[in-house]
């Protein structure tokens, strides 16, 4: 019996445009999921920025996506310094499935916890996948509040990790891991001989510590990543200063077809990160590609790589400079095969389409 084709509202931010340019891990998967869904015959809305581009209905509440300025642009001086005024834009646009929440069987929430906060006005079943971290989360007190009082919603975790990471008792009903179309990630059995890092660049994703590793190994590290405003800082004291483009190369923001040629060329992914990440999405690029990652064992990190089989799991520095040494050890074809198994859209959308038929089965 072939599943019930659904109407489905997909609630993004309105932060980054889906597909993103460049980072936007949350919005890329949405994409991802959006459109295979719409490709297996469902009615898929997709609540975005009209800026977005799907093959679903688009319905926005801001034409641009707002960036991580939008206080300057949507505030005034005043406001902005009002701690409950940033909330303001974010609830004009999660407001907007909800309203139209009769038109659907189910709406998946991917906006924090904004869609938590309409879920008990309307009758349409509602799942929250949240994409943050949720030890983080619960050192806040009202987060705490927030999750205990909606902790009977239903819930979807991206890894075991984050999971495990919450001690509110929330209704989880899988464990879906993001997937990549392995299509669109050519596999390359050689390599040049460079170290590559992507990623946001702030502390805790490790750039400070993968520069300490090329330069004890004097191996060429090729950085591509975004600046957030709050980062800057820290950009201009801690990393810029240490790019000397002889042997730490920074290559600003890239698009999907420079992060491709960065990965599938890299000998290794380092991955130092120093904070329990739900799921580092780039991990399984690279191995898609064939590139082995290095990684500290944080977060989601054992789930994604297979120590001393697509890459190595470390404990410091030291160990992974050593590791570096290793890299030829690894099979670059176990590593696309290690996402072809477990890490396409066809399965994250099989999990979520599941998910969605469990609910409306209550």
């Amino acid at each position: 019996m072939k599943p019930k084709k659904l109407k489905i509202a997909q609630l993004s931010t309105p932060f980054i445009n889906v597909p993103p340019k460049t980072y936007g891990g949350t919005e890329l998967v949405v994409y991802n999921l959006t459109k295979e869904l719409v490709r297996r015959g469902h009615k898929v809305t997709l609540f975005a920025t009209k800026n977005s581009k799907t093959s679903a209905n688009l319905e926005y509440a801001f034409k641009k996506a707002l960036g991580l300025g939008m206080m300057k642009n949507l505030l005034s001086g005043l406001a902005q310094k009002l701690s409950w005024a940033h909330a303001l834009p974010s609830l004009y646009h999660a407001v907007l499935p909800f309203e139209k929440a009769s038109q659907f069987d189910i709406i998946h929430n991917h906006f924090h916890y904004y869609g938590l906060f309409f879920s008990s006005l309307i009758k349409t079943p509602v799942l929250t996948t949240y994409h943050g971290d949720f030890a983080t989360a619960e050192r806040s007190r009202i987060e705490k509040l927030i999750l205990e009082k909606y902790k009977k919603n239903f819930w979807t975790a991206i890894s075991k990790s984050q999971k495990n990471q919450v001690k509110t008792k929330l209704n989880f009903l899988k464990v879906i891991y993001h997937g990549v179309p392995i299509e669109n990630f050519p596999f390359s059995q050689e390599h040049q001989n460079y170290l590559a890092w992507l990623g946001r660049i702030t502390k805790k994703k490790g750039l400070l510590e993968a520069i300490k590793v090329a330069k004890k190994t004097k191996n060429k590290l090729v950085i591509a990543g975004t600046v957030n405003p709050r980062d800057r800082e820290y950009f201009r004291k801690e990393i810029k200063p240490k790019i000397d483009n002889k042997l730490i190369f920074f290559i600003g923001p890239v698009n999907y077809q420079k992060k491709v040629k960065l990965l599938k060329n890299a000998k290794a992914l380092l991955y130092p990160i120093s904070w329990e990440e739900p799921f580092g999405l780039v991990m399984i690029e690279a191995l898609a590609c064939g590139c082995p990652v290095i990684a500290f064992n944080q977060g989601s990190v054992p789930e994604i790589v297979k120590n001393n089989e697509t890459g190595f799991i470390v404990k410091n520095t030291l160990e992974m400079a050593g590791a570096i040494k290793d890299i030829d050890k690894i099979n670059r074809k176990k590593c696309r095969e290690r996402v072809e198994k477990n890490f396409t859209i066809e399965k994250m959308v099989d999990g979520y389409e599941k998910v969605y038929q469990e609910i409306l089965s209550r």
